[in-house]
């Protein structure tokens, strides 16, 4: 037996809740995603809500990092995050957060993730100890396939959700309408204007332009911009948008800042929000920033690469909003989820190679024109 596994069994013991299940009370959901995922689930969140009893709290654990989307949830779900990369390492951390879970004395908790860690995300649901867990049949991992088959003995209910390439929102939709036994239509990709601050007024006409990513094979080069920062109109101002650090590693882009009208925008999700609303032209690659604007109703036009196509983007039409367009090269190997087998992947994804900036220029002004 592996040295993790004994010291879990110590610290789930020394967590372990003396109350009796009859006393229970309280849904958790859990979502290791990051946070490309935290927005794509906020537009189907609403159906878990269902699961609980007239008055019972209803708690989100996301990571930490997703948990910076936590600002777009229903106001009477609890956020609980969770710092993944201490759980692993950090044995104290890891019987803290065991022992908070276990204190909740939880009747319900359910797992929202396909893809599941056996140590990180499973052993914080053992740590509950509900009196039902529920989750999907886990997505196939070799590293891990012993220990998440032996897991499966920790669900009372297992719902199969498919093969490993499926959407991820149709994904969750069907889980919830088999966990609350509902037949609900597919859900139209849009945040609840409730849930979100209004649109930022008094500003010039923008453009945001958002060309990094966590994964920088799916980065089209600055060049590829020049196309549509010279088609745009004069009036229009445009800021490049991205974390802190981005520029200092990504340094090829700051010769786009040297161009007129033109500035960074390192402003974070909860603050952009407002103005990417008011925004004539969303520009990203696949990243959390590109949901968020296109579930916000921005104008908005994703550089896809083919690698997440048939579980992220391209959309599927029955859950598409009206105002995003996607542009992605056909690749034979669709669908690789960042595996790619060509030889120089680690620079770029030849589909993301094959993408054209005049062509994103075109689609652009066309989105321009016709939400003006």
């Amino acid at each position: 037996m592996k040295l993790s596994m004994l010291v879990d069994k110590v610290l789930l013991r020394l967590a372990a809740s003396k109350t009796s299940k009859e006393s229970r009370s309280g849904v958790l959901l859990i979502a290791a995603g990051g946070l490309g995922d935290a927005v794509l689930l906020m537009a189907v969140l609403d159906r878990f809500l269902a699961l609980a009893d007239k008055g019972e709290q209803v708690t989100l654990l996301m990571r930490k990092d997703a948990a910076k989307m936590g600002f777009l949830a229903p106001p009477e779900l609890e956020i609980l995050s969770i710092d993944f990369p201490r759980l692993k390492n950090d044995w104290a951390y890891r019987l803290a957060c065991f022992r908070t879970l276990a204190d909740r004395n939880l009747r319900l908790v359910v797992s929202l993730d396909y893809l599941r860690h056996p140590y990180l995300d499973e052993a914080l649901i053992k740590a509950c100890g509900a009196c039902v867990r529920a989750a999907m049949k886990a997505k196939p991992w070799a590293k891990y396939q012993a220990e998440l088959d032996a897991n499966q003995a920790l669900y009372e209910r297992l719902y199969d959700s498919g093969g490993a390439l499926a959407d991820k929102v149709l994904r969750w939709a069907g889980f919830a309408d088999w966990l609350t036994g509902r037949h609900s239509p597919p859900p139209v990709l849009a945040l609840a204007e409730s849930r979100m601050q209004p649109a930022a007024t008094g500003l010039a006409p923008t453009v945001f332009i958002q060309p990094f990513s966590a994964v920088a094979s799916k980065q089209c080069p600055p060049e590829f911009y020049i196309p549509l920062l010279e088609a745009l109109p004069k009036d229009v101002k445009v800021a490049l948008l991205g974390a802190p650090g981005d520029l200092e590693r990504n340094p090829e882009f700051s010769r786009l800042l040297a161009r007129p009208n033109l500035t960074f925008d390192a402003r974070p999700f909860k603050d952009l929000l407002p103005s990417l609303r008011a925004a004539r032209l969303v520009v990203s690659v696949d990243t959390a920033l590109m949901h968020l604007a296109a579930l916000s109703g921005a104008p908005t036009l994703c550089l896809a690469s083919a690698a997440y196509a048939g579980e992220i983007v391209p959309y599927p039409a029955e859950t598409c909003p009206s105002n995003v367009r996607f542009l992605m090269a056909e690749m034979d190997c669709r669908g690789c989820l960042g595996d790619c087998i060509h030889p120089d992947h680690e620079r770029i994804y030849p589909c993301v190679a094959k993408l054209n900036g005049a062509e994103a220029a075109k689609a652009g002004l066309e989105l321009l024109e016709e939400f003006a």
